[in-house]
């Protein structure tokens, strides 16, 4: 079901991703990689925001006309279990409702590569959306970027912080940018039209 709000609402559109540049190429750091790939599509570059302990970008994404949307992109600072304080900070800040949050993680119940779009849900476990909810409620948006489980007896923990295998990077430019188009249509077109065309 799409939540409307109305179209002046600032969305706030957020990779999940721990900060430092040991984490930078993680698997659960893929996040980050969209939101960066989405920053330099609006021609931004991220800086500390305020108080708030995230990095931002503000800009406008879609369309000339009533499809166009503005938005604040942000990377939380804190790690990964602490996401919920900095996004909650942004929210108030900007006065964006929640509906008009999108969170962009990485999920280890897809297959590689694999997106699906959905509003509001539990967070499988994932620290980050754990966070969130804890935060300000579950009624976000969220675009789940799959990774697969970890192969053999390997932890989950150890397999998130690990950086993508090198048959994973051959395509991973190739779905983060997918990831960044779903993003765009989610915020442009609405829930239910971006699920349909990203949703596989």
């Amino acid at each position: 079901m799409d939540v409307t709000t109305p179209a002046s609402d600032p969305w706030l559109i957020v990779g999940l991703g721990n900060p430092g540049p040991e984490y930078a190429a993680n698997r659960h750091n893929v996040g980050f990689m969209v939101a960066d790939l989405l920053a330099q599509r609006i021609g931004g570059r991220f800086k500390r925001a305020g108080k708030a302990q995230a990095q931002v970008v503000e800009g406008r994404i879609g369309p000339p006309g009533p499809a166009n949307r503005r938005v604040v992109l942000a990377k939380p600072m804190s790690f990964m279990n602490l996401s919920g304080g900095p996004v909650n900070a942004l929210k108030d800040f900007y006065k964006v409702p929640v509906t008009n949050i999108v969170a962009i993680h990485d999920e280890l119940d897809i297959d590689y590569g694999v997106l699906r779009l959905k509003l509001g849900g539990g967070d499988n476990g994932h620290n980050g959306l754990k966070s969130m909810t804890k935060a300000f409620g579950a009624e976000y948006h969220r675009v789940r970027f799959g990774i697969g489980r970890p192969p053999g007896r390997m932890q989950v923990a150890d397999f998130v912080l690990k950086d993508f295998s090198s048959s994973e990077r051959k395509e991973l430019d190739y779905f983060v940018d997918r990831a960044a188009d779903a993003v765009e249509a989610l915020v442009t077109e609405g829930l239910e039209r971006a699920q349909s065309t990203y949703n596989s």
